[in-house]
């Protein structure tokens, strides 16, 4: 097998920064909604490496003040998916649609009222490997980033660790499901394998799965089988996830249905009103 290696270029220094580019690039077209931008950290955002304690208490302030009613738990776990959100989709588009590894898990990241929303990365080689290769070394870093996170928000409000971990692999199950739609060549079997690669990569075994769900029409999709909770019913009362591993498997398992479906006709329309 290959060992990763960086991109070599005549020019290295702008071939990095077109390199960076294209990603930046391709992550906003793929997902319809990732912002990001070349360059370091502008004033008052969040960035690996520097103290972050202000920029957690004026989120932490804000999500407290918005549902008082929701709790302590419910804010600490909005801090915890508010960071880790663009890592994880940045490493997952990365390794599976750019096919080489920015150095993602140093990004800086921009809050957006409640919401951590919009990132800049600094230009440097990509590493280039096999997708399993890639795999191993964003799941390495994208768990030590968490790691890294979860020590500061446990600076300023209290996470343990278990329930935190779960709402990680909760990320990487969801974006394995919604790999489908980045590459909709690939198999459920090549869903579950990048999966497990995924979740072994970042130490998270046991901690959430894939499972297969049979459709009306005979298709098979790959759904979510978590572990983790996001809590949101705690701010917004009898409103569960349609995953939500509160839920009886029964009833997940058909609001997931009923979801799809639906997504399915909107897809099904939209292509008939373009030809």
């Amino acid at each position: 097998m290959p060992h990763l290696t960086s991109r070599n270029y005549l020019f290295a220094q702008n071939a990095d920064d077109v390199a960076l580019t294209r990603f930046i690039a391709l992550a906003g077209s793929a997902t319809g909604f990732l912002k990001g931008a070349p360059g370091g950290p502008l004033p008052g955002w969040h960035c690996p490496g520097q103290d972050n304690r202000a920029f957690l208490e004026g989120l932490h302030e804000r999500l407290a003040a918005s549902f008082p009613e929701a709790g302590q738990p419910f804010h600490a776990v909005r801090l915890w998916t508010n960071l880790m959100w663009q890592p994880a989709y940045l490493s997952v588009i990365a390794v599976h649609l750019h096919g080489a590894l920015p150095a993602v898990t140093t990004l800086a990241q921009a809050r957006q009222n409640l919401d951590v929303n919009g990132y800049r990365l600094t230009a440097g080689p990509q590493l280039e490997g096999s997708t399993e290769e890639l795999i191993a070394k964003a799941g390495r870093d994208l768990r030590a980033m968490g790691d890294s996170v979860l020590a500061e928000i446990n600076g300023v409000t209290k996470l343990k660790q278990t329930p935190a971990l779960r709402l990680l692999a909760d990320r990487m199950l969801g974006l394995m499901v919604r790999l489908k739609h980045f590459r909709p060549e690939i198999s459920i079997a090549e869903q579950y394998r990048y999966c497990d690669l995924w979740l072994s990569a970042m130490g998270l075994e046991g901690q959430g799965g894939l499972e297969t769900l049979d459709l009306p029409n005979g298709q098979q999709v790959a759904i979510m089988a978590r572990k983790g909770c996001c809590l949101d019913y705690l701010a917004f009362p009898e409103r569960f996830c349609a995953s939500c591993p509160k839920l009886s498997d029964d009833e997940r398992r058909e609001r997931e249905r009923t979801n799809i479906l639906a997504e399915l006709e909107v897809q099904a329309q939209s292509n008939a009103s373009s030809a």
